[in-house]
């Protein structure tokens, strides 16, 4: 889901921005020291196919979001979390930057909505599932299929929380907003 400007307070923008950029940074940090050089290329195309996914974009009705696939748990099973993070925090500023899908000033909390809530806690997910299921690639596939579906609803759940804090906002009813969130972002994760 790409945030627009104008939905969350200023004041959630900075917060959100802050943690994003924090987390981030970090896991720039981290991943120059875990990627190795072929795996570089492999983080690019990551990003690519992400990218490519998050284009089809899934109005909802009568929300100020719009729904997509996140694709973090997929960066993050392929290369890793730090550089699944990397990636998607990319595929995100150039979408907002060119596209203009999501705000500039609410930049932040897409990032930290898809890119981080999606690709670290999408892993932590998947790899607990993964020491639950076995090894084999049928148990790989099953654990990032139920991982990608809660990190989609995480995000949504996220984005309700900062629209919380951000009250006064815009005219939507929280709780009905929470609901309609939950819904659709419950059927996006299915497709």
């Amino acid at each position: 889901m790409h945030i627009r400007d104008g939905i969350l307070s200023p004041e959630v923008c900075l917060a959100a921005g802050a943690v994003a950029t924090a987390a981030v940074g970090y896991s720039l940090r981290r991943m120059r020291t875990s990627l190795d050089d072929r795996a570089v290329p492999l983080t690019g195309m990551m990003a690519a196919v992400v990218f490519a996914g998050q284009m089809v974009n899934f109005p909802l009705f009568g929300l100020p979001v719009s729904g997509h696939l996140l694709g973090g748990v997929l960066a993050a099973a392929v290369v890793g979390p730090w550089a699944g993070c990397v990636a998607l925090s990319v595929v995100l500023i150039v979408q907002s930057v060119l596209f203009a899908d999501g705000g500039l000033l609410s930049l932040g909390a897409n990032l930290l909505n898809m890119a981080v809530i999606g690709c670290w806690g999408g892993y932590a997910l998947f790899a607990t599932l993964r020491r639950w299921c076995g090894s084999s690639p049928r148990s790989a596939v099953l654990a990032a299929v139920v991982a990608a579906y809660v990190s989609v609803l995480a995000a949504a759940a996220l984005f309700c929380a900062e629209f919380a804090l951000s009250s006064g906002r815009a005219p939507f009813d929280l709780a009905q907003l929470t609901w309609w969130m939950v819904l659709y972002h419950a059927l996006i994760g299915i497709g």
